[in-house]
């Protein structure tokens, strides 16, 4: 299949390079980096002038949720020019991606209400969903969840803690999973809540991560220095806060999850690392006695980590495709949640054998590569195979829904 852009597609991928260049401008840059944790900049992430200006322009050219319908506040475009889109703020930091926010499970599984409420105003930027989905003692294993929703009267009554809560400190709402049935196996009896942050009884506390001190460069892949835990005191929220039916919220979740795989920003988690030593070693070639760039050995092993990425982009091309063609989607995406995550640490890793001691010094450090980009990559390399679900478990929904595979017998 050929997966080569139309001319229009290249046009517009032109446009967007010319903005950047014009628009994002040193005093920009200044206030991302002032405010730096670590990811991807989001319009609710800096509340600064010449960010928010910056910004505005994005959304007022219709950059920002094309492929959503127009009466929802998208450009009823085609999911590949927002991919192309996406892709190319991404690498200057920029997320306008709307996945992860909710917004897909919201299109599939919201009601009309909701999706008229919640999706224009998450292309926007005025609404950012944290994800409410993991707890201290369930690790990967996400139908264990304790956090319960008990309904009374017209209301649910919720109680219980999160962990790994990012971007709860700068979120308007939570996309949160409960417990809301016991009393029927695991995968059943769950539900997902859309709820406002500032809703009483919800409490946030700072987890720092391994990236905190020293803070990592710009463009570090999972670089949060922050996440969060969260935790639910009484939290009384309005049964119209129910996102899809009740207690079955595990179906709606793990929609979700597979549709928020699809985009450019999860193809260049895996791949950007490949760009940035293929351009650093570009740069070696008049260093002197060692030069990267004319060791055989390690152009040997940056071409065939860039031959992992090309299929961590054809199986994001192939997700797409299916998608925009109204095509079951079923494990493509937890396929491509495997292969793109360990592609990214085997990378890091040969990164690390390449560059040496060197290539060890955080930022901050006198003679650090790249302010220390690769040594913070490699500090983060590892959490890509737990977010959004484990390799492991992501596997298993491969073998079963993609193979058709049988569950093994236990006991």
């Amino acid at each position: 299949m050929n997966f080569a852009y139309t001319p229009e597609q290249e046009a517009l991928r032109q446009q967007v390079r010319d903005f950047i260049a014009k628009e994002f401008t040193p005093a920009v840059y200044a206030e991302m980096e002032e405010h730096n944790e670590g990811r991807p900049y989001h319009r609710t992430a800096i509340d600064t002038p010449h960010f928010s200006a910056f910004f505005k322009k994005i959304a007022d050219r219709g950059w920002v949720g094309i492929s959503y319908p127009k009466e929802y506040g998208g450009q009823g475009g085609d999911r590949i020019s927002q991919y192309i889109v996406e892709e190319e703020f991404y690498r200057i930091n920029i997320s306008i991606s709307l996945g992860g926010s909710g917004a897909p499970a919201i299109m599939a599984a919201g009601t009309e209400e909701q999706k008229r409420h919640f999706i224009p105003q998450l292309i926007t930027g005025e609404i950012m969903f944290a994800q409410g989905f993991t707890e201290p003692r369930g690790g990967a294993d996400l139908a264990s969840l304790q956090c319960r929703a008990i309904r009374e009267g017209d209301e649910y009554v919720i109680n219980g803690q999160k962990i790994y809560t990012s971007n709860a400190e700068s979120a308007t709402h939570i996309y949160l999973m409960a417990r809301t049935n016991r009393d029927v196996p695991k995968h059943e009896g769950i539900s997902i809540f859309l709820i406002p942050m500032n809703t009483p009884g919800i409490t946030i506390r700072p987890l720092w991560t391994i990236q905190n001190n020293p803070r990592p460069p710009q463009t570090t892949t999972y670089g949060h220095a922050r996440t969060n835990e969260t935790y639910y005191d009484n939290v009384r929220v309005h049964k119209s806060t129910l996102l899809g039916e009740e207690n079955k919220g595990w179906r709606v979740g793990s929609m979700g999850l597979n549709l928020d795989r699809v985009g450019a920003a999860r193809y260049l988690i895996s791949v950007r690392r490949d760009e940035d030593i293929v351009n650093y070693v570009k740069s070696t070639r008049d260093m002197g006695d060692y030069c990267p760039a004319n060791d055989e050995a390690i152009r040997d092993k940056i071409a065939e980590l860039w031959t992992e990425a090309q299929v961590c982009r054809l199986m994001t091309m192939r997700s797409m495709s299916i998608v925009e063609r109204g095509g079951k989607f079923t494990y493509e995406g937890s396929a491509e949640k495997v292969w793109s995550p360990e592609h990214g640490v085997r990378t890091t890793e040969a990164i690390t054998q390449m560059l040496g001691s060197y290539g060890q010094l955080l930022n901050g450090s006198k003679h650090a590569v790249r302010s220390g980009l690769f040594a913070h990559n490699v500090m983060g390399a590892f959490q890509s195979g737990i977010n959004h679900g484990s390799v492991q478990v992501m596997r298993d929904q491969v073998a079963r829904r993609g193979l058709e595979m049988p569950r093994a017998r236990r006991g």
